[in-house]
């Protein structure tokens, strides 16, 4: 990075301080003006001009040495890859990145996938601080809006692109290399007081929270539609407190493609849920709303579940018997709702911006995708990453 600069501050929740590097500055003696003059004509006695030959051959001594100094940094830098201009190849450790990037990179999406993110980049940030990573998680559908008008270079999802979303991004010209990061479950939740049951099947929950279940207010207002579709299931006769995503998330996308449309199309319904619920794109509300009542039902990712405080997390039946979410059964697909999590790269930027490929580099690096484990997801099986790696080195578009 450059002498003379400062390191800008990141726009994350772990915000750094700039950190000065400019050297005191240093004024030269010739710099001064002589008041005395060495001539003859000046009147000034001519025995000072032995002396200030001496300093002055003194003082381009030391300018010589320093000159031979920042000559050899030069040299180092460029042997280091320079100001960062030769990362965006395929190498997937970053490491050409040497310190010297500097830019941004804006992340948006889903707020699932969001802790993953703010986790990378504070490690690839303790790298190369003079690269602003803002992140954000307004939800993978509001990422989305974003990210194929090319406002942004990222977009995180907890749901795979859909056509739609593919279609926008064909219209603004906004091509993409989808990245398959790690692995989560949808934890189906209620609060600790409740012990009236502790596991529901796939028609329970259609029943509770799908498109049919608009007014039910108690348990067992779902009992019967639950029973039609299968369920033995003997639902309480309590306050019925539903608490989940919002239709901009990716989380409720996931949680309509993997529990609704099981049911909806042979019951000619829209895959939807009901929509007299308190929804969110915050993960947090959510579990705040669930804690909030002794009887209430709910749905958030597994990171978000397993360290919530005040919630109970039910297992879920999806004709197999009970499973409960763990980081095994999730990523052996034996636990009936777990869901792919991704991020999508601007391939454009990626070719342009050094520093969005580094970053990426440093995402799918060992280092960088450990963050999938680290806040709590599951990360992919080796040859998934290596598919993901893949991907990436040979920047291949479009969905996969």
């Amino acid at each position: 990075m450059g002498g003379g600069e400062s390191c800008p501050s990141v726009h994350l929740p772990f915000a750094r301080a700039g950190v000065a590097r400019n050297p005191p500055s240093v004024r030269s003696p010739c710099h001064r003006r002589d008041a005395r003059r060495t001539d003859a004509q000046g009147g000034h006695p001519l025995s000072h001009s032995k002396s200030r030959i001496t300093w002055l051959i003194a003082l381009f001594a030391v300018f010589t040495l320093v000159a031979a100094a920042c000559g050899d940094d030069d040299g180092d830098d460029t042997s280091n890859g320079g100001a960062g201009e030769e990362t965006g190849g395929g190498d997937a450790g970053g490491e050409e990145a040497g310190g010297d990037l500097s830019g941004s990179v804006v992340v948006s999406g889903s707020s699932t996938v969001e802790p993953i993110s703010v986790a990378v980049a504070e490690k690839f940030n303790g790298e190369n601080p003079d690269v602003d990573i803002p992140v954000d998680g307004p939800g993978t559908g509001d990422g989305f809006e974003l990210f194929c008008q090319g406002e942004t270079a990222i977009n995180d999802a907890s749901s795979k692109v859909k056509d739609a979303q593919i279609e926008q991004c064909e219209e603004n010209g906004i091509e993409f290399i989808e990245l398959w990061i790690g692995n989560d479950g949808l934890s189906i939740m209620t609060n600790e007081a409740n012990d009236a049951l502790s596991c529901v099947s796939l028609e329970d929950i259609y029943a509770l929270v799908g498109p049919e279940s608009q007014g039910f207010d108690n348990w067992s207002d779902a009992q019967d539609l639950a029973t039609e579709l299968g369920s033995d299931t003997e639902l309480p006769d309590a306050p019925l407190d539903v608490t989940g995503p919002g239709e901009e998330s990716g989380t409720f996308a996931s949680f309509v493609e993997i529990v609704i449309e099981e049911f909806n199309e042979d019951r000619g319904q829209d895959a939807t849920t009901r929509p007299d619920y308190q929804s969110s794109a915050d993960d947090n509300v959510i579990i705040q709303g669930i804690q909030g009542s002794d009887t209430s039902f709910g749905w958030v990712g597994f990171a978000f579940a397993r360290e919530a405080q005040g919630v109970k997390i039910l297992e879920v039946d999806g004709g197999d018997g009970c499973v409960a979410p763990t980081d095994e059964t999730v990523a052996d697909g034996s636990y009936p709702i777990a869901r792919p999590l991704f991020i999508y790269v601007n391939a454009q930027m990626a070719e342009e911006n050094p520093a969005l490929a580094a970053f990426v580099d440093y995402y799918l690096s060992d280092e960088g995708i450990a963050s999938v484990g680290e806040v709590g997801y599951v990360p992919l099986a080796d040859e998934d990453l290596e598919a993901t790696r893949s991907l990436w080195e040979a920047r291949t578009t479009g969905a996969q």
